[in-house]
């Protein structure tokens, strides 16, 4: 069957017959994510057209929440728990885990999602998307408790993120390669378009918001400033710099041109351990980028690795081609033994490349 007619339906029911037979919840699952996808596709292609009925305020994060932001969490709330497929859910948008009320039965699995990733583009038009993370739920009937959510990225069974952009999309891994799904809009299929995707080995591109720089770590630092100084530099080639601030955007174009995405630990706040939620972004892109040949890392653990403690715990992050993120690792472990480099940077200045300004605090 040629692939352009293999629909997201059929594709996840051929997947499960090749991995020894049909999960058919997970099936369903998967069937509910990419409706409340669709739907909220549709709500965002309408901008200001469509009428929100709630009004903006702060979330959990303390920050600023979109109508649109509250409107694609009750979309996927809705979708995903009539159909009995789930057992509770956990949102970026929510303080606690949402449980599956009566009448509908409870699931064997847990979703946890961002329903509008790059919200605050929303104004200026620029590409969003949703995150989804699925788990497996604790056996018994019991309803699930915060602590239940709380499992390192190699416990999810799939992940995904849906971009809506000049095209509606869903990229998702099953735990065996990545899939690209673009959504025919006069047909209303979901149909695979980029079967097999792979992060290309060799990048010339790396995304950062250089407007943090002062607050970076030195192996930061010493990372963009070596890409900066291209041909001339240590790196001897040059690079091109991008930043989106939608980090559904972000990684759709690093599986399609290779690249490094780095949202590192800075100083701005040294009690927060990082900016980029573990279980809503971090986890599901990173077994994204892994099954895509890619890698992803704080710069000192691997992502997947790592148990949450909490909910919403937030975690440094940098993606993309394997070699380029193997190669910042190497940066902090150097950085950590103590090892000294003097460079003269017309970006930086002249400076040891491992000191860290004054006052500012060591570690992740």
């Amino acid at each position: 069957m040629p692939h352009r007619s293999m629909t997201f339906a059929k594709f996840i029911i051929e997947d499960q017959r090749r991995r020894g037979g049909p999960d058919a919840e997970l099936t369903a699952l998967l069937n509910d994510v990419q409706t409340a996808c669709k739907l909220i596709g549709i709500t965002v292609s309408r901008g200001p057209l469509h009428k929100h009925r709630t009004a903006p305020g702060i979330n959990v994060h303390d920050e600023e929440q979109k109508p649109l932001d509250l409107t694609a969490n009750e979309i996927m709330l809705d979708t995903c728990s009539w159909g009995g497929k789930v057992c509770g859910m956990a949102s970026e948008e929510m303080a606690e885990p949402c449980t599956v009320p009566p009448p509908h039965r409870k699931g064997r699995h847990l979703l946890v999602f961002d329903p509008l990733d790059g919200s605050s583009n929303i104004d200026v038009n620029v590409t969003v998307g949703t995150i989804f993370s699925i788990l497996r739920a604790p056996e018994g009937d019991a309803d699930p408790t915060e602590a239940d959510f709380l499992r390192p990225g190699t416990e999810q069974v799939a992940a995904g993120f849906a971009l809506y952009g000049p095209t509606t999309m869903i990229v998702v891994t099953l735990g065996a390669g990545v899939h690209g799904f673009t959504l025919d809009r006069e047909i209303g299929n979901f149909n695979l378009t980029h079967p097999d995707m792979r992060v290309p080995e060799e990048t010339g591109e790396f995304a950062i918001n250089m407007s943090n720089e002062r607050y970076w770590e030195p192996p930061v630092q010493r990372y963009v400033e070596e890409c900066i100084r291209g041909q001339t530099g240590p790196r001897g080639k040059d690079f091109n710099m991008r930043w989106i601030a939608s980090l559904v955007a972000e990684v759709y174009r690093i599986l399609i041109r290779g690249g490094l995405f780095m949202y590192p630990w800075d100083t701005r706040d040294a009690s927060k351990p990082g900016r980029l939620r573990l279980l809503y972004e971090a986890n599901p892109m990173a077994m994204i980028l892994e099954q895509a040949g890619g890698a992803a890392s704080t710069g000192r653990e691997r992502i997947l690795d790592m148990v949450p403690t909490a909910l919403h715990q937030r975690v440094p992050l940098i993606l993309g081609s394997k070699s380029e993120v193997e190669r910042i690792v190497r940066y902090h472990e150097a950085h950590d033994r103590g090892e000294d480099a003097v460079f003269d940077s017309p970006l930086f200045n002249k400076r040891s490349l491992f000191r860290m300004p004054a006052g500012a605090a060591g570690g992740v």
